[in-house]
């Protein structure tokens, strides 16, 4: 089972994500997490998936694009420090992402249909990352981080939104 990082395996301003993946088996909870973001947005309407509780914050659709597209940045991340390139990796402007992502043109039920298809292939990824490689290290942004700790960011983030998402819709 993989552990958890190490406070000296990424930037501190990650904690703020790696703080919300409970103690226990991560592979686990990324099931358990993935069940709780269909069950959630199965249960939205379309006209719900369009709403923004706050203007100029981004609809629910939005969040489930961001959701899909933060994990395919984090886990080619995870992918570059795990195989031991050292080249220095840039981050993304989250804001352009979604912008451009075109999501409310999509069904809540097509954009699930992306979010499956991402974690299926982060949970493939991460069969072929051996024990020892999760322990890597290189730079994200110019943060020194190492495989590992970027999975936990990731879940952490997909988390964070989840919880965000659920406040506001009050469940």
């Amino acid at each position: 089972m993989l552990k958890r990082p190490e406070q000296n395996e990424y930037d501190p301003y990650f904690s703020r994500y790696i703080e919300l993946v409970p103690e226990g088996d991560i592979l686990a909870f990324l099931e358990h997490q993935r069940n709780r973001l269909n069950v959630f947005f199965d249960n939205l309407s379309e006209e719900q998936g369009e709403l923004r509780h706050v203007p100029g914050k981004w609809s629910f659709k939005e969040v489930l694009g961001h959701i899909s597209d933060s994990e395919r940045v984090m886990s080619y991340w995870m992918l570059s420090v795990a195989r031991g390139d050292t080249m220095k990796l840039l981050g993304y402007d989250q804001d352009i992402y979604v912008k451009n992502g075109c999501f409310g043109e999509h069904t809540i039920a097509e954009l699930l249909i992306d979010f499956e298809a991402v974690r299926q292939a982060i949970r493939t990824l991460l069969t072929t990352i051996a024990e020892t490689d999760w322990l890597w290290v290189s730079h994200v942004v110019d943060k020194a981080v190492t495989a590992r700790s970027l999975l936990y960011v990731m879940v952490g983030h997909t988390e964070h939104h989840l919880n965000i998402i659920q406040q506001q819709f009050g469940r």
